[in-house]
């Protein structure tokens, strides 16, 4: 009864998934839902599973430096592995879940030096943790709980003097005298004393605007006055003035007024009061959390400080009570009944024969991945479906509890003893990697971050001979369309035996392809796929009624020419530049003249369409005519940048004219036949 019982602040096993190992949690509260049903609002936990590679190592280098300095006998490399196991992470991180998925209590500690790490292994359900996780930052830092007990942590004390024998050392650099109570005022005079201090500090709060606003009545301000702060400055005065009367009393009322003593009590506003109560209600008495997510502008002192005295003041009593009676309210415990579901992954039935698996696929002989036992009153499939992993049923247990297996396997670098019963029918996919050749002992910290179904096949001389002896019957081409299709390989590699013999006197016909050379297949290519632009889907929509009958701006206006184009562009230009220069024709700032579907200044601006990138078309290469580059000669070089600025205006070009002819004078030919001119 009392094993099923969970109350809160218990540290125990959550089960969210049937194959993955239980969730570690800490009860904070039990609440009953409106359907009846109860949920627990808990802490979560993580293990070394649940985090990066990255800090797997810090936690690594963290446990080093914590048995170098705690002096830890050394353990195996069995209990190493199973170590890291049992150790976990606290977080701040809260959730909810159903009080039904609870399996089962554990014990959660913190790490201490004077623990032994080796005890943990010799007690069931036993995990510690001494760092705290950061799910959204993904970091790992050190608790500030921290119970410092140790040989360091500890005072040195000198030795005894001996009877009759001075002490040497010099008092004032060893500590500040701040009251003698062997003074020559009796007890009457200094609480007559203490009266007039608090009296002193009343008036000066009244004098002191900002005091006046916080407290505004006098009996506030007499309360603020009579604070510690008032009493031992009036008793720090009486012991820097020698404990005289008269020269205090000047002390506590200088010339420039009376002096105003305040705590963190009066220094605080109320709007910092309201942060401190809400980070003390997420964070708890974390003073480091609470002072660097809600009060940063605060030191740690006066945190500190301010937190003793909330606590004597009636918001903190009435909070106690809200707090008391929220609880009285709740759930204080509840009863989960033992969970005998049996699990999805088991595959044997108990009570049938050995060696006969309840799971259809599963090969006979497997043996446990953890322990390599082949006998087991229950077995449970383990790891992806295509392994065929199998684990008994005390390792399956320990799988569920501490998230890993007993044994190191090959994979993380821990070698197989001899106390196995005898050689196995098969070889674990570690085992295999962990004989292989190429992989070395540095290079196995890299395949722990790869994943379990990362293998490698490879195929035999046999196998690559079936495949062209035999292609007829393997088919590779028909194979290759339908992988999931399952190939008989031993009847391919039977009849590749009776072909064997055969194929060898018989050789293989080659057919020979002649090959072009590289220039006839560029050229080919040039002229078989020239580049084009992507044409238009379709018109865009108008954007009014008035708009639809007015030509839209095609691509060539904000597109250029393509390569293809060069040679009739030339042809235009060339005839434009001749008859319509008089008339003034405009030309844009690449040499193509103006067509019809180009809109002039004169035309009503159309709002133009945005090319997205996924119908953007591809990138085409402009060649530049000759007769281009004889126009852009003719263009200044401010018109040259203005035209570049602003590609969309159009661009006129006023050609000089023409040079006039110059007569030749005929020269006396040197024959006889006639000169023919040709007009």
């Amino acid at each position: 009864m009392a094993a099923n019982m969970y109350r809160v602040g218990d540290y125990v096993y959550f089960e969210n998934s049937s194959s993955n190992p239980y969730l570690i949690r800490r009860i904070e509260e039990l609440n009953k839902t409106a359907n009846g049903n109860v949920e627990a609002k808990v802490v979560c936990l993580f293990r070394r599973r649940d985090i990066s590679g990255n800090l797997n190592t810090l936690a690594d280098s963290n446990a080093r430096e914590f048995e170098e300095e705690s002096k830890q006998p050394t353990p195996s490399e069995q209990q190493k592995h199973q170590l890291k196991h049992r150790e976990l992470f606290l977080s701040r991180q809260f959730e909810s879940l159903p009080a039904t998925h609870i399996r089962g209590k554990c014990n959660v500690t913190l790490l201490n030096e004077t623990d032994v790490l080796s005890g943990y292994l010799e007690k069931e359900d036993c995990f510690f943790y001494s760092l705290v996780f950061d799910p959204v930052q993904k970091t790992l830092l050190a608790d500030q709980g921290e119970i410092r007990v140790g040989s360091k942590y500890q005072a040195e004390i000198p030795d005894k003097l001996a009877e009759g024998e001075s002490d040497n050392r010099i008092q004032e650099k060893l500590e500040t005298k701040v009251w003698d109570p062997n003074n020559q005022l009796k007890d009457p005079q200094i609480d007559q004393f203490l009266v007039v201090a608090r009296a002193v500090g009343t008036f000066a709060r009244a004098l002191d605007c900002s005091s006046s606003i916080r407290q505004p009545s006098l009996h506030m301000s007499a309360a603020a006055a009579s604070r510690d702060i008032t009493l031992f400055h009036a008793m720090d005065t009486l012991q820097k003035n020698s404990y005289d009367l008269a020269k205090a009393m000047s002390t506590l009322v200088p010339q420039g007024g009376p002096v105003l003593c305040r705590d963190e009590m009066e220094e605080w506003s109320a709007s910092e009061a309201m942060l401190f109560e809400e980070a003390l209600e997420k964070y708890g008495k974390d003073f480091n959390d609470i002072r660097q997510d809600f009060l940063p502008w605060k030191s740690l002192a006066s945190v500190v400080q301010f937190y003793y005295m909330w606590k004597t003041t009636d918001r903190y009593i009435q909070q106690k009570r809200l707090k008391a009676a929220e609880a009285d309210s709740k759930l204080k415990q509840v009863y989960i009944p033992t969970y005998t579901k049996p699990n999805p992954n088991q595959i044997m039935v108990p009570g049938s024969k050995p060696g006969m698996n309840g799971a259809a696929g599963f090969q006979k002989g497997l043996s446990c991945e953890s322990c390599h036992t082949a006998q087991s009153a229950q077995w449970y499939a383990w790891g992806p479906p295509n392994m065929q992993c199998r684990l008994c049923a005390s390792c399956w247990i320990y799988w569920k509890k501490y998230g890993g297996l007993k044994t190191p396997t090959q994979l993380e670098g821990a070698a197989r003893t001899g106390s196995e019963s005898g050689p196995r029918g098969h070889m674990t996919r570690q085992e295999v990697q962990g004989m292989s050749p190429f992989t070395r002992n540095e290079g196995r910290a890299k395949l722990l971050a790869k994943n379990r179904q990362t293998f490698i096949l490879q195929t035999t001389k046999l196998t690559r001979i079936a495949r062209r002896v035999c292609e007829d019957i393997l088919q590779p081409h028909r194979a290759a369309r339908r992988p999931y299709a399952s190939i008989n390989a031993n009847a391919v590699k039977a009849e590749c035996i009776i072909r064997l013999p055969k194929a060898t006197k018989t050789p293989q016909k080659t057919k020979l392809v002649p090959r072009p050379s590289l220039a006839n297949i560029v050229k080919d290519l040039a002229i078989s796929a020239p580049l084009k632009l992507k044409a238009s889907r379709g018109p865009p929509t108008p954007i009014n009624r008035n708009q639809a009958s007015q030509p839209r701006v095609g691509q060539s206006l904000l597109g250029k020419r393509g390569f293809e184009n060069v040679a009739n562009t030339a042809d235009s230009l060339s005839r434009s530049v001749i008859g319509p220069q008089a008339a003034g024709v405009p030309y844009p700032a690449n040499g193509r003249p103006y067509t019809s579907g180009m809109r002039t200044t004169s035309q009503s601006v159309i709002k133009r369409q945005k090319v997205s990138q996924g119908e953007a078309p591809n990138p085409v290469v402009f060649v530049a005519t000759k007769d281009t580059r004889a126009l852009r000669k003719h263009l200044t070089q401010s018109e040259m940048r203005r035209a570049a600025r602003k590609p969309h205006l159009l661009v006129r070009i006023k050609l000089p004219p023409p040079p006039r002819s110059l007569v030749m004078p005929l020269l006396p030919s040197s024959t006889n036949e006639p000169i023919v001119l040709e007009d």
